[in-house]
C-alpha cells in the first residue's frame, strides 16, 4: 500500500471511529474479551460502568478535548435500574457532540449454556435453584430493547477469539492493520543466551563476520563501515532478498491472526556486529512496509566497543 494510500484510509478511520463505545450483550458472549481489545488498540476501557457516569467520565478524560483519545466501557444493564439511566445517558453523550457507538454481543442460548456447563460457572442472572437455561432465557427478555437499539450487533456463538479480535480493531481502530500489531526487532549475542520470548528468529552466524578485522573489531553493526561490510556482502544480499520475502508472507498471517505484538530476534556470535546491522535492516524494511516497530539490541552493552 503506498504512502498516500495508507494517509487516506488513516484519515477515513478517524473519521468513522467513535468517541466512545459502549459494550454490552449477553453474559458470556465475550465482553470482556472485547474490553482487551479496545484496552490494546489504545481506548480508555472500564469494566462494567454504571451508565449514569458515562458522561462524566468522558469528560474526566478529556475525550472531547480534541486530544484524539477514546473511551470503551462495558454496561451490565441486568440490575439496579440501569436501563432507563442507559437510553438517557447515550442521549446525554450524543447531546454533548461525542459520537458513540453501542456495541451489543450476543451468542446462542445452547453455546452460552454450554459455555457454563463447561466452565462450571453460575449464571450472574440465576435465582437460587434456577436453571442456566432459564437464566438465559430470562436475561435475553430484560436486553432485547437494548439489542435492538444497538447501533452494532454481533454474534460470537461460532466466531473465533482471534477472529473477534480482527473485526473489533478493524472497525474501531484508526490504524491499518499492520499497525495494530506492534513489531518488536531486536539483536542478540548466542553466548550471551537464546531469547525465549522471540516469535521469529533467524541466526546470521554464516555471514562474514566483522570481528576478525581489526578497524572493526570495536565498531558496532551500528557503525557505517560495519553495516556497509555486512549488508553490501553478496551473500548477505542474497540472504536479505529470501529473508524479505519470508517476512511479504509472514507478517500478513500474523495481522489476519490478530496477533497484537511480534518479536522478531536476529542473533550473530556476540550480538556486536552481524545480527545488529541485520535487525536494523528488518527494522527498517518493516516499518517501510507500514509496521509499527521498535528496534533494540539486546546485548550490545555487553560488547566490547570503542568508546572514542
Amino acid at each position: 500500500m503506498s504512502d498516500s494510500a495508507q494517509q487516506m484510509r488513516a484519515a477515513e478511520s478517524a473519521a468513522r471511529v467513535p468517541d466512545v463505545v459502549v459494550i454490552t450483550g449477553m453474559s458470556g458472549s465475550g465482553r470482556t474479551q472485547a474490553l482487551h481489545v479496545f484496552e490494546d488498540m489504545g481506548y480508555f476501557c472500564i469494566d462494567n460502568l454504571p451508565p449514569r457516569l458515562l458522561l462524566q467520565l468522558a469528560d474526566l478524560v478529556g475525550i472531547n478535548s480534541g486530544v484524539g483519545r477514546h473511551l470503551a466501557v462495558t454496561c451490565d444493564l441486568r440490575s439496579m435500574g440501569l436501563f432507563d439511566e442507559f437510553s438517557d445517558s447515550i442521549r446525554q453523550l450524543r447531546a454533548h457532540e461525542l459520537t458513540v457507538c453501542v456495541l451489543f454481543l450476543d451468542t446462542e442460548d445452547e453455546i452460552l449454556r454450554r459455555r457454563y456447563d463447561e466452565n462450571r460457572r453460575r449464571h450472574p442472572l440465576a435465582e437460587p435453584g434456577e436453571s442456566v437455561a432459564s437464566a438465559i432465557a430470562r436475561e435475553r427478555i430484560q436486553l432485547a430493547h437494548v439489542r435492538e437499539s444497538a447501533d452494532l450487533v454481533i454474534d460470537t456463538s461460532h466466531l473465533r477469539t482471534s477472529t473477534l479480535r480482527t473485526r473489533l480493531r478493524r472497525t474501531f481502530s484508526e490504524l491499518t492493520d499492520q499497525q495494530l500489531m506492534d513489531v518488536s526487532v531486536f539483536s542478540f549475542g548466542f553466548k550471551h543466551g537464546m531469547p525465549v520470548e522471540a516469535d521469529l528468529m533467524i541466526d546470521v552466524r554464516f555471514l562474514p563476520n566483522p570481528f576478525y578485522d581489526p578497524t572493526m573489531r570495536t565498531l558496532t553493526g551500528n557503525d557505517r563501515l560495519v553495516s556497509d561490510f555486512v549488508l553490501n556482502n553478496p551473500t548477505t544480499e542474497k540472504f536479505l532478498e529470501a529473508w524479505y520475502r519470508l517476512l511479504d508472507v509472514a507478517m500478513p498471517g500474523y495481522v489476519a491472526e490478530g496477533k497484537s505484538h511480534l518479536s522478531i530476534a536476529v542473533g550473530c556470535t556476540g550480538g556486536q556486529h552481524r545480527s545488529v546491522a541485520i535487525a536494523s535492516a528488518t527494522a527498517a524494511y518493516l516499518e517501510k512496509s507500514g509496521y509499527h516497530v521498535t528496534l533494540s539490541h539486546r546485548d550490545l552493552a555487553l560488547a566490547n566497543v570503542r568508546t572514542s
